[in-house]
């Protein structure tokens, strides 16, 4: 505006080019005061927009499984990078009272819960607190020595949490097992493809992903049809007032083979576990673990009681024999709380996973923190052990409270198969899956732009027993890998 317009103006009127500059000084100055947090903020929804194509492809697929088995509600959690890019509830966490899922609903993780004992052992391992090869005995004197074919074996930790130490599951009768163990391994040695489903290996009746419910009236497309009498124990619902206290329910029972010559998935197994916990930290059981999941940032992890208020947990379903939706029996996991009684969420299960994955790739340079678990220590739990079964994907192995699958491709062009980590969970009313995707080739050298975690993160939990998930969650992992590939050109075109 020049001079003698500006002299013409009015007072009043001055003032008007005086508020519009110091409006646009003030904007001016609110941008450079949000600096890069700020950009970085816009960027990161930016990047989350990329996704939104996968995110819709894997809401379909859910809502397709949530179908197929009549599941009331199903919550999933995804991750980039260490970045949560979706999560989202499907259905109900309540029926009875119309309470949609989200991602806050707490339910049953159920055997997700040995992959969380697993960390706390690997800890004291670290610590030199803990051998994972010495005699269970020599942390827990209660458990007697045992003999096989009147042998005098060993049980250590190391074969305890590989599932090969022997201990029975949850069917009482010995030579039951046996005998089913010795006619799958025929039928493999056979044909290995046409290998029945492993009836021993997940906490309830099996089915096409390796979860498992006993209960013999669910007829789902997911269920085996003929599913095995159910076993007592997976209805058990006294209190134990500690895990000492838990080992009374299969101390005294023969080993079903020599530790270390089979695999047979064992949930007891883990009782055991907990007790060797206890005296390895000098700390009772749930104190240790709740102490880490504080430690790890997750705030809606806990062992599953009856008596105290937990907000937002779910109400936990099945079929009834007359295919319909009923509440789930009452049961008490306290005699299992290492192999199967937590409750938790979708976001602190990406927490958890993404701690893992960083610990992985973390390789204690100068720019950034060292990971919970020293890399050598995440290699070591999660490499496939011989003679193991990883039933949720016959294309793996079982490790150390982990299932793994490892990067393989036959001939050209032909099938990939990646390598990830997972573990599954089946439970009275409840099934859940963790499955961590690292990236290929990612190892962060020293002064490296790269910062872990690097990899996608897949947490998927159900109101529902008897629900395959792992398949479920692997394309869901690979879908939102494919979109990471185009994230950074989106990026750059935004």
């Amino acid at each position: 505006m020049c001079a003698a317009m500006w002299s013409r103006l009015p007072r009043s009127g001055r003032a008007l080019p005086r508020v519009l500059l110091g409006l646009g000084l003030a904007v001016a100055a609110a941008k450079v005061a949000e600096g890069p947090e700020e950009e970085d903020r816009q960027g990161s929804r930016k990047s989350r927009r990329c996704y939104d194509p996968a995110v819709a492809r894997s809401r379909e697929l859910l809502r397709r499984l949530k179908d197929e088995v009549g599941s009331p509600g199903m919550v999933v959690g995804v991750s980039v990078d260490g970045e949560s890019v979706w999560t989202e509830g499907l259905g109900f966490a309540d029926v009875e009272n119309r309470i949609p899922c989200s991602p806050d609903s707490v339910m049953r993780i159920a055997s997700i819960s040995k992959s969380f004992t697993m960390t706390a052992l690997a800890k004291l391992w670290e610590e030199n607190r803990l051998d994972l090869d010495a005699p269970v005995q020599k942390y827990v004197p209660e458990f007697p020595e045992k003999e096989f074919e009147g042998e005098k074996v060993t049980i250590t930790t190391r074969l305890l949490v590989s599932h090969l130490s022997g201990i029975r599951h949850y069917e009482k009768d010995i030579q039951k097992v046996r005998k089913i163990i010795a006619k799958k391994s025929s039928k493999k040695a056979l044909s290995p493809e046409k290998t029945p489903e492993k009836v021993l290996s997940e906490d309830a009746a099996p089915t096409k992903a390796g979860e498992h419910c006993k209960n013999k009236n669910l007829d789902t497309k997911n269920s085996q049809k003929s599913s095995p009498i159910v076993p007592e124990e997976y209805y058990i619902k006294d209190k134990f007032e500690s895990v000492i206290d838990s080992l009374e329910l299969f101390k005294n029972d023969p080993l079903v083979f020599k530790p270390g010559s089979q695999f047979l998935y064992s949930t007891h197994a883990w009782t055991l576990l907990s007790a060797v916990v206890e005296r390895a930290s000098g700390q009772e059981f749930l104190d240790y673990m709740l102490q880490m999941f504080k430690d790890l940032g997750m705030k809606n992890t806990v062992p599953e009681e009856h008596e105290p208020i937990i907000y937002n947990r779910a109400r936990f379903y099945n079929f009834n024999e007359k295919k319909r939706l009923v509440n789930s029996p009452y049961v008490d996991n306290s005699h299992k709380w290492a192999g199967g009684g937590f409750l938790s969420t979708v976001n602190d299960l990406l927490t958890f996973g993404n701690i893992l994955l960083y610990s992985y790739q973390a390789q204690g340079t100068a720019t950034i923190l060292p990971g919970y678990l020293k890399p050598d220590t995440i290699s070591m739990i999660w490499r496939p052990v011989p003679n193991t079964e990883m039933s949720w994907d016959k294309d793996g192995k079982y490790a150390m409270g982990w299932g793994t699958v490892e990067r393989k491709q036959v001939c050209g062009l032909c099938r990939h198969q990646k390598h990830y980590i997972s573990h599954t969970g089946g439970a009275i009313g409840g099934s859940s899956v963790l499955l961590i995707l690292p990236e290929e080739d990612c190892i962060p050298l020293p002064d490296s732009q790269t910062t872990p975690p690097k990899g996608v993160v897949v947490s998927i939990i159900t109101n529902m027993q008897s629900t395959g998930l792992n398949s479920t969650a692997l394309k869901i992992a690979l879908e939102f890998e494919q979109a990471k590939m185009a994230t950074q050109s989106c990026t750059m075109q935004l």
